[in-house]
């Protein structure tokens, strides 16, 4: 075993766990779930069965990654962060075959308590802010935020606010960080490879 796991966790049996991944306290994952190398899991954390999680990814306590949800590698969840998999869900009408697949991209973060509504893609490293509530797909590098969420401007792969209007074309910021630059094209944030 690779992993650590506190004793209170819950790994169901046939769920795959990457080396140097860390389960915390009251965490269950489910059979079918596949977790990459060194993750972290927080207090209280649920992973379905139809889950995919990729390298080094953060999950913050009481988030719960439902079926069809998939991050990739170092996507960040804060804490008590909400998925959904079913678009219209009632008690008494059982949609399983209804779930819409969430795909969260490499390096994305999501903030506490925001919600990401079913169907929706993350972009790479996008940043969706605390409490906001993310109804459709999401561009790469978006800072997003309010409800519904909206896009108010740009962050680095660093995670730094970078100074370029939300929308335009040919604008260039660079991260002061890391030195990367970053162009607007038709209203998209560009990482320009140096």
């Amino acid at each position: 075993m690779g992993y650590t796991a506190h004793e209170t966790a819950i790994i169901d049996t046939g769920a795959r766990v990457g080396d140097g991944t860390r389960i915390w306290h009251w965490v269950h994952i489910c059979s079918g779930a596949m977790i990459g190398e060194r993750c972290v899991f927080g207090q209280n954390v649920f992973v379905g069965n139809r889950v995919i999680i990729g390298n080094n990814v953060k999950i913050q306590n009481n988030v719960s990654v439902y079926d069809n949800v998939t991050l990739e590698d170092d996507v960040f969840c804060g804490p008590s962060m909400v998925f959904t998999n079913v678009y219209n869900p009632r008690s008494a009408i059982i949609r399983k075959d209804e779930y819409r697949d969430t795909l969260v991209r490499r390096g994305a973060s999501l903030g506490a308590n925001c919600t990401i509504v079913c169907g929706a893609t993350i972009g790479q490293y996008a940043f969706i802010g605390a409490g906001a509530v993310v109804t459709g797909d999401v561009p790469d590098f978006a800072l997003m935020v309010g409800v519904p969420a909206r896009p108010i401007g740009w962050m680095s792969r660093y995670g730094e606010r970078l100074d370029l209007p939300v929308n335009g074309h040919g604008a260039e910021a660079t991260c002061p960080h890391t030195g990367d630059c970053y162009r607007l094209v038709k209203d998209r944030c560009m990482l320009i490879p140096a």
